[in-house]
């Protein structure tokens, strides 16, 4: 098993819900090799350093293992090391969501008439 497609792996690692999301990313330039754009089609190899960005975190991982099934978490987590530096970023980005949570998180959909004046009082 050693030509297996770079979406394909993503969503067998769990880094994205579905494959049509981790090519998405691919497309959209979320997810790189090394530093360079990639496209869906690259075949992973063990030893490949990808950046990763699934839209809540940002990944840095070598790739251990290549795999095109989708398993459970302890054999998803497998597939990869975290670098050091990613692990302490994304421990620093979950901390900062803690203490600073953004403003708009609580409103769920649009406002009611009574939201907009609290929200004007607010900013006064």
């Amino acid at each position: 098993m050693d030509n297996v497609r770079i979406d394909k792996w993503l969503w067998a690692a769990r880094f994205f819900k579905t494959r049509s999301l981790a090519t998405d990313a691919v497309d959209t330039g979320r997810v790189k090799l090394g530093g360079d754009r990639i496209k869906p089609a690259r075949v992973v190899r063990v030893g490949d350093k990808l950046t990763i960005d699934n839209g809540s975190d940002a990944w840095e991982v070598i790739v251990v293992d290549i795999s095109d099934k989708r398993g459970g978490a302890p054999v998803a987590r497998g597939l990869y090391d975290e670098t050091e530096a990613s692990i302490v970023k994304r421990e620093n980005d979950a901390q900062a969501r803690k203490i600073y949570r953004e403003p708009a998180s609580t409103i769920k959909g649009r406002p009611t008439k009574r939201d907009r004046r609290q929200l004007g009082r607010a900013s006064e």
